[in-house]
């Protein structure tokens, strides 16, 4: 007889915060509820309940477990929750999840076989795509995510479970995660999110006596105070308050005949009872030994499998064949022992962790090890063919049977082969078990593999303590080569983590190890780690970028001759970066190698970063996008979320030197939480520095000081970002405040800064507006402003603007006024796309044009007033005013209704009042007429009219009647 019950008895609160917390979900106010306790206690029961909710309200579920046979699987708990909904949903085909389809193909089977190239996505990638995706599945009525055994997950889930329940609070969404309180990272991290108030912990507490008996009442469909007082005493005495346990003895005693229902009712023998837990083992073995020998043999062999169990493997171990295979599995299931485990058609589980740890428990010691030997010499067997589960478990096996050598190796090669998978998180665990397993001679070896492991999980401070306490090998042997090989990944991993100094010292252990002369494919890589240090702050060390480059190219000569087609991406990407001092042309032919490369060998991910500095190369050259963009459309169908956010940052910089605010507003929005979510901190800073260059732009400088606080707290002050910081940001919005003598201080810092540091940016100021300014304030020397002229820098148009406009101040300086007059307007095609620079630009030259007596200042003082009071940036509108007014000009009044004045007229210094007249022109009126329309006198008619025959250019009135016939048909077609 099964001794169960559905019905949940003593969790009240816990059931109606559950109801709560589903329901907020449904209003788009999710959050995380981690259940937690002992084995047996409830939460799988209060998952389900919670579950079956949702089911009653027509909410999307997703279910998955974690494996408890100590395998390490990665995201093995998140693809069972995507698979239990998408076997029977169909996976969603929303147009908005196509960007992270890549990512998560990691996880939905359907997608991995259309995105077959898929870019290798980081943890954090990964959870903010299932974040998305959850989004949708959640968007009409809310979804449920239900985790269970989360003590048993591998870590790049709980990286994944981290991620989301700190990220729920306006999504539809309830993550509801089970686990016992065992120290290890899943309760570290539910309890972390508790103390950040993302998530809710109840800690589940054993049943009460009263609470018992109305379950053990429950499970035997008893009518209340039905149960006898004997059986009562001792469930309560032998489980502990445990549900689980209550349902075994309850099991136990109606097995045995102890407990049984009569005509009178339910009647308990009287006898002694054991304690707990060798009593539930007792009970256990007993119940065994009233089944058949071959389910008892097969319960066995299942048990010291996992609490889950694959039905093939379980073949492979026992040899039945399958007739007798599955009847022994019904005979094992009708008796309430196992189930079908529903993940998959061919997994099994037994109804409780617990049972098949009390069944293991059950076996003398010889006679579990024998299980486990025979278990393990029939896996063995597979040979190669071997999954990684199932080399996980050969080594559980191996343990149990009291080989702790053969474990050791068969979780290194596991780890090793996950390692190579990128999951170096999952590595590192596996690795971890295998360092204490191995033998001593062996154990270096291993380690070595954990160090890199470790580097690429992100644990840098361990693996570089391990890399440090790596025993020493003969150098030149095979041992020092593959020693090497890990010095240099973790030195990889140490520049990508800005640990300049710890990076050359694994190079230093790898060169040491390898001698004089290195074989080629490590004299690559080491040369690829040497010359990307440059790129740190502080890092470039006596050598600078000329060794640098000089470093980056032997290694992609040296991996293009070895087919070592990563390394050589990597090399010409670097070279990209480092050529731009020899100018673009070089640079763009670093990156067209680079692409050439990546599509050779099809690395799409080394393909999309070659686009990607393309495309950013194009913009700075021409300021068009459009490379740019493409080159994110690249990176969004690739599913790398990284690579997206750092083009984000380029396209968000990008409009705003073309002034195109809400483009920049939108493309920062979107972007610069999730690039902090998932620690893309580079691209995070860029986007900072774009929204405050934004704000700096359009003269708003409580919003430019609040988003540069941001930034500097995120690390900007120590990044290569500084000098577009002072530059780009600060000195322009000095300018928009009228304060020249502050611009000039943040570029000659920006200029400061660079001559210590390589600079990887030329908007800085350097090779553009700082010689602009030096021009006006007589300071700039004309050998020096032809050098500027000359320079690399000098080749991208907003740095062309702003010496095209200090080459006419110049040359107007020199009595060149054509020459001058030319040089604005080839400074101006250049800066067509940048009306902002443009304009500023107008306003700035024009000074000199006036003290010089060159050009048309008066005109471009008009152009720059219109434009900058029409941006809202008053202290420069002002100053063009003014300016306007010394140079003997008439300047706008901005009264009310100017902004009624087609921007031409408002240009030429229309007025208001004189525009009043303007439009009463195409009926071709007198001027009594005029006069008596607008309540002023004749005489103010023939001044106002006058007046705009001056500031139109034209040559009397019937030319000016039909001018402004003109304007009024294409004001009324607009």
């Amino acid at each position: 007889m099964r001794a169960t019950s559905s019905a949940i008895v003593g969790r009240d609160s816990e059931l109606a915060l559950l109801v709560r917390a589903l329901g907020a979900a449904g209003r788009s106010s999710g959050g995380a509820v981690f259940l937690v306790g002992e084995a047996g206690i409830g939460k799988s029961r209060l998952a389900g309940q919670c579950a079956f909710d949702a089911y009653a309200r027509e909410v999307p579920v997703l279910r998955g477990r974690a494996t408890s046979t100590g395998l390490v699987v990665p995201y093995r708990p998140l693809m069972e929750a995507l698979s239990s909904r998408f076997r029977a949903a169909g996976t969603p085909e929303e147009p908005e999840l196509e960007p992270f389809r890549p990512a998560l193909s990691a996880l939905v089977p359907e997608w991995r076989r259309r995105h077959g190239q898929r870019f290798p996505a980081s943890v954090v990638e990964l959870a903010e795509a299932l974040l998305r995706l959850l989004s949708v599945l959640g968007r009409e009525r809310g979804c449920v995510m239900v985790l269970e055994d989360l003590h048993d997950s591998d870590t790049e889930t709980i990286a994944v479970v981290e991620y989301v329940a700190d990220n729920l609070a306006d999504l539809p969404v309830l993550l509801l995660g089970t686990l016992r309180p065992e120290p290890g990272p899943a309760l570290d991290v539910a309890r972390a999110a508790a103390a950040r108030q993302t998530a809710t912990v109840l800690e589940l507490g054993p049943l009460d006596d009263a609470q018992v008996h109305r379950m053990a009442e429950a499970c035997l469909d008893a009518a209340p105070g039905e149960l006898p007082d004997e059986a009562r005493r001792r469930i309560a005495r032998r489980a502990g308050g445990s549900p689980y346990l209550v349902e075994v003895l309850l099991a136990d005693l109606v097995d045995s005949g102890t407990l049984r229902r009569t005509e009178g009712g339910w009647r308990c023998e009287e006898g002694p009872d054991g304690g707990v837990p060798t009593g539930i083992v007792r009970s256990w073995a007993a119940r065994l030994d009233r089944l058949d020998p071959p389910v008892r043999e097969l319960l066995l062999t299942a048990a010291t499998l996992g609490s889950t169990f694959q039905v093939p493997l379980l073949q492979t171990v026992l040899g039945y064949e399958e007739r007798a295979l599955f009847a022994h599995l019904r005979a094992a299931t009708e008796a309430g022992i196992i189930a079908p485990d529903g993940a998959a058609p061919d997994r099994y589980a037994f109804r409780h962790a617990l049972t098949a740890e009390a069944l293991t428990a059950a076996l003398l010691p010889a006679e579990r090890a024998a299980t486990a030997r025979r278990a393990a010499d029939a896996l063995e067997q597979l040979g190669p063919a071997m999954s990684e589960d199932a080399r996980q478990l050969l080594a559980t096996l191996h343990l149990a049977a009291g080989d702790a050598a053969a474990a050791g190796a068969h979780l290194a090669e596991a780890g090793r082969r996950m390692l190579g998978q990128g999951a170096a998180g999952s590595a590192a665990v596996l690795l971890e078990r295998a360092v204490e397993l191995t033998p001593d001679a062996r154990r270096p070896q291993v380690a070595a593999s954990l160090a890199v492991a470790l580097a690429e999980a992100g644990r840098l401070a361990e693996a570089f303590a391990l890399a440090a306490g790596l025993p020493p090998v003969p150098p030149g042997t095979p041992a020092a080569a593959e020693r090497a090989d890990a010095h240099i990944r973790v030195a990889w991993a140490a520049v990508m983590g800005e640990h300049p100094e710890e990076a050359r010292r694994r190079i230093r252990a790898a060169r040491a190890l390898l001698g004089p002369a290195p074989p080629p494919p490590q004299e690559a890589a080491l040369s690829v780690v040497e010359g990307h240090l440059v790129l740190l702050p502080g890092g470039a060390g006596e050598d600078g970028t000329a060794d640098a480059a000089d470093a980056a190219r032997r290694a992609a000569a040296l991996a293009e001759e070895h087919g070592l087609p990563v390394v050589a991406c990597q090399a010409w990407q670097l070279l990209g970066l480092l050529s731009r001092d020899q100018g673009f042309d070089e640079a763009d032919a670093c990156l067209e190698r680079m692409l050439a490369v990546s599509e050779r060998h099809q690395l799409a991910a080394w393909r999309t970063e070659a686009l990607v500095r393309l495309g950013a190369n194009a913009f700075l050259r021409t300021g068009d996008a459009t490379r740019l963009a493409d080159a994110r459309t690249a990176a969004g169908e690739l599913g790398a979320l990284a690579l997206t956010q750092t083009v984000d940052g380029l396209l968000a910089m990008n409009a705003v030197l073309c002034g195109d605010w809400e483009e920049a507003r939108a493309t920062i929005d979107r972007s610069v939480d999730a690039a902090a979510r998932v620690r893309n901190l580079s691209a995070h800073r860029y986007l900072l520095l774009a929204d405050a260059t934004l704000a700096a732009h359009r003269g708003r400088r409580r919003d430019r000081d609040a988003a540069l606080v941001r930034f500097r707290r995120a690390g900007g002050e120590d990044s290569l970002l500084v000098p577009l910081e002072r530059g780009l940001c600060l000195a322009i919005g000095a300018l928009l405040d009228e304060d020249r003598p502050g611009a000039l201080e943040h570029l000659e810092a920006a200029v400061a800064w660079e001559r210590e540091r390589p600079s990887l940016y030329f908007l800085g100021g350097r090779w553009g507006l700082l010689p602009l300014l030096r021009a006006l304030e007589g300071t700039g020397d004309i050998a020096d402003h032809r050098a500027a002229l000359a320079s690399h820098g000098a080749q991208l148009a907003w740095n062309k603007l702003f010496l095209g406009m200090a080459d006419a101040v110049h040359r107007g300086r020199d009595g060149d006024p054509a020459g001058a007059a030319e040089a604005v307007r080839s400074a101006l095609r250049t800066g067509e796309v940048f009306p902002l620079a443009r304009h500023l630009a107008l306003r700035l030259a024009a000074e000199a044009a006036v003290a010089d007596g060159w050009g048309e200042p008066v005109t471009w003082l008009r152009r720059a007033e219109e434009y900058f009071h029409a941006a809202g940036v008053r202290p420069v509108a002002s100053a063009c005013r003014a300016a306007l007014r010394k140079a003997g000009a008439s300047a706008p009044q901005r009264r009310d209704g100017r902004d009624r004045i087609p921007a031409p007229l408002r240009t030429s210094g229309v007025t208001p009042r004189e525009y009043e007249v303007f439009v009463l022109l195409p009926d071709r009126p007198g001027n009594q007429q005029i006069a008596r329309h607008l309540s002023i006198s004749p005489r103010t008619v023939e001044k106002h009219m006058a007046s705009l025959l001056a500031k139109t250019g034209r040559h009397d009135r019937t030319a000016l009647c039909e001018f402004a016939a003109e304007c009024a048909s294409a004001t009324a077609h607009r």
